[in-house]
């Protein structure tokens, strides 16, 4: 769920590097759960933008340092009937009482958020910068009535619809460049 999440995010990274810049990619302050996956998907996405990776800062003319704002699985439910519970009884130590759901929905939503700045490599100078980027996955877990139950999600794609469909990812503001020319 947050690899999905992660890939919409990096879609939707919106950094303007000018073709076949050799970049290098700063990762020391990109943390989290899946953080190695996510790291691919943002390099999978600059390389479709046109850069150039390279393994080190001195071959480098632009370096991009990544963020991660969020890497993370949120999670809620909603019952209505009786939630499950410790009953205490005397003398006996406790008693775990049923859940009785007429209906419940358990909620788990894949969430990231990535930002990347991209500044030249000698003189430190802003080159690019992008807004955060968001991208989400669900899974939703229904039961009515004791006996009915069933998922929803949009982890796996729908092979019909994935052509039709736009990622489901938020933008926040537009990616500003400092121009396309670049000091060395």
């Amino acid at each position: 769920m947050i690899s999905t999440a992660a890939d919409r995010a990096a879609q939707n990274l919106s950094i303007a590097i000018p073709q076949d810049t050799p970049v290098f990619i700063d990762t020391s302050y990109f943390d989290g759960t899946d953080s190695k996956y996510a790291i691919g998907a943002i390099r999978d996405r600059l390389l479709r933008r046109g850069a150039r990776l390279v393994n080190s800062r001195d071959a480098a003319e632009m370096v991009v340092e990544i963020r991660s704002g969020a890497l993370s699985i949120d999670e809620n439910a909603l019952v209505v009937g009786i939630p499950q519970m410790e009953v205490p009884v005397p003398l006996a130590g406790s008693f775990a009482f049923p859940e009785i759901a007429l209906f419940k929905r358990e909620r788990r939503q894949g969430v990231a958020k990535f930002a990347a700045t991209g500044y030249d490599a000698e003189t430190g100078k802003l080159i690019t910068s992008s807004a955060s980027d968001f991208g989400f996955s669900q899974q939703t877990q229904w039961n009515a009535l004791f006996f009915l139950s069933w998922t929803t999600d949009d982890v796996m794609p729908d092979e019909k619809m994935e052509i039709l469909r736009a990622p489901k990812a938020a933008h926040q503001g537009e990616a500003i460049s400092a121009g396309p020319e670049r000091r060395r």
